[in-house]
């Protein structure tokens, strides 16, 4: 098993005042040559975005982009006639493809958005832009690890990802046991959205970050109550 840690503290960090930012990969003025990417994933960022504040609207192509709220709530507009508010609880998919315009903002007068922004480089390169969102039961990710992002057309559990990579969000009690296989020689990165675990001896606490390779299962034990991601991706 290959093991990379990235603890919280030393991610990559900007206060702009509308948005707070921490950068888990190189991203913007954040440029570490030892943390680009982990295979596939080349973005994780933990995003807060002040009252009535946003990103304008700003290109992407050829690349998966996956929002996932943690608290407050994200309105989404796109060149491709979308748009939607995105919760606690929903995920949202972006494949970007041969070009996509789109923004985000906090459409809150008074409370900020916290949200993790994903980025997946895809599998097949200009394809047609596509958007996907769902709303997730938490009840079903208890003591469990609930798929929410997979390379399945047309499921009616997942969205759907343009790329061989599974997203896993679990909510765990203190003391109990998850066991995650790999699908074949992939890598997982696990982030710790908030409380404190163990996988496969090593030991992460809030908005730590660890990317395991070269290892067919993880065992996940919480050291307390916690919230995890898990995002496999090919190693590439």
């Amino acid at each position: 098993m290959k093991t990379v840690i990235h603890r919280n503290d030393t991610r990559g960090h900007a206060d702009h005042g509308w948005l707070d930012t921490h950068h888990t990969f190189s991203f913007a003025n954040y440029h570490n040559p030892q943390r680009v990417n982990f295979g596939a994933l080349r973005v994780l960022n933990d995003d807060i975005v002040a009252p009535s504040m946003g990103f304008g609207a700003h290109p992407h192509d050829n690349m998966e982009i996956i929002s996932i709220p943690i608290s407050g709530d994200l309105e989404h507009k796109d060149s491709e006639g979308n748009g939607s508010i995105i919760r606690k609880n929903d995920v949202q998919i972006m494949s970007a493809g041969t070009g996509i315009f789109h923004s985000e903002r906090n459409p809150s007068r008074d409370t900020r958005v916290n949200f993790l922004q994903i980025w997946i480089f895809p599998k097949l390169k200009d394809i047609a832009p596509r958007y996907g969102q769902r709303t997730y039961l938490p009840e079903k990710r208890k003591n469990a690890l609930q798929l929410v992002v997979a390379p399945e057309e047309n499921s009616q559990e997942t969205l759907y990802i343009n790329q061989d990579a599974w997203i896993s969000l679990g909510s765990m009690d203190p003391g109990k046991e998850l066991e995650y296989r790999l699908h074949g020689a992939n890598g997982v990165y696990v982030f710790v959205i908030s409380g404190k675990v163990q996988i496969n001896g090593e030991t992460l606490n809030s908005r730590d970050g660890a990317g395991f390779s070269e290892v067919a299962e993880l065992k996940i034990h919480s050291q307390e109550e916690a919230e995890i991601l898990l995002i496999e991706v090919p190693l590439r």
